[in-house]
């Protein structure tokens, strides 16, 4: 994904088309000059429908799309004619987008599926021709009902990514070089904060011809839960994710301090997301050596697994995948 075509928020008008009006008509033919009504229904408004498509991992294709209309349902007519069904709109988008009313808040949809389809906004009903009101105490209706409106509404798409471990680390932490060297992704690295600019996703392939997909979130700085850094932008990809890997870097000065204090920021953005299953990596352990592991041990983190490993060095990485996919399968 190149940092500029990865888009995770988009704001839409939205209109689903009216329906169409019934028809007010009476047969007349050559030997039936005072026939019954048959006048036909309106057709239904367009509806505006979310569709998941897994080949998505952006909303860049939805960017420039600022107004999206359906088409009105067709007037009835003689001979009970019913009016055509407005066309439907159809948005493919990612899974794990989630549809959003701007003016509340609320979640209005939730695409998690290859193909699932949500109705977004109704089209209106059509309505009912003359035909309909025929009684037998009022056998020529002069009148027929007006076809529903269709709904507007101005909506938010947000993409949260869908992945089974989320990388949570601060900047340089090691976090892309690790998805580098356990997947095919290739996210941009460099020796300065901030090089991950937007999420990566990497498909990790485990023994057996397993395989579990890993994300990258850019580093996380103090105070991210209130939008410093980049943090508060990218913190929903991991809401998402079934597991969190948290990375320190092994020449941090206070492990156990850095830890607490990402956890933190996690917390502060959202309390649920604790109740996730949490790993320790310490990151670029090639610095170490078995003395300096020893040393360090004590100060680690109580409560949570912690590993050494290295990218570099592809020192500790196969016991890493081992106790995600433990986790991921518990």
């Amino acid at each position: 994904m190149a940092n500029s075509n990865f888009i995770d928020h988009v704001r839409i008008y939205c209109r689903s088309g009216n329906g169409g009006a019934g028809a007010v008509s009476f047969r007349r033919e050559k030997h039936v000059p005072k026939g019954g009504p048959d006048g036909g229904n309106g057709g239904r408004g367009g509806s505006i429908i979310l569709r998941g498509n897994k080949q998505l991992w952006t909303l860049l294709h939805l960017r420039y799309k600022k107004h999206v209309t359906a088409e009105n349902g067709g007037n009835g007519s003689g001979q009970r004619s019913s009016g055509a069904d407005g066309q439907d709109v159809i948005l493919e988008v990612p899974l794990g987008t989630i549809a959003k009313s701007e003016e509340t808040g609320d979640v209005i949809a939730e695409v998690t599926e290859e193909g699932q389809e949500i109705v977004l906004l109704p089209g209106g009903r059509g309505g009912l021709g003359n035909e309909n009101f025929k009684t037998a105490t009022k056998q020529t209706p002069r009148y027929a009902q007006p076809g529903e409106d269709g709904e507007e509404k101005l909506c938010i798409l947000e993409l949260k990514l869908l992945a089974d471990v989320g990388l949570v680390g601060f900047p340089n932490a090691g976090k892309s070089t690790l998805l580098s060297v356990v997947s095919a992704a290739k996210p941009e690295i460099a020796d300065y904060p901030f090089t991950t600019l937007v999420p990566n996703l990497g498909v990790v392939s485990y023994r057996d011809h397993k395989s579990f997909v890993m994300a990258d979130i850019p580093g996380i700085i103090e105070g991210a839960a209130e939008g410093k850094g980049l943090g508060l932008r990218f913190l929903r990809h991991i809401e998402r994710n079934s597991i969190l890997l948290f990375l320190v870097p092994a020449d941090a000065d206070d492990i156990e301090k850095e830890y607490n204090i990402l956890l933190d920021e996690l917390k502060r953005y959202n309390p649920e997301l604790l109740d996730k299953k949490r790993i320790l990596a310490v990151s670029k352990s090639d610095m170490l050596d078995d003395e300096l592991i020893a040393e360090i041990k004590p100060t680690l983190p109580k409560g949570i697994e912690t590993l050494f490993i290295s990218s570099v060095a592809n020192r500790g990485i196969d016991q890493l995948k081992d106790k995600i996919w433990q986790a991921i399968n518990e």
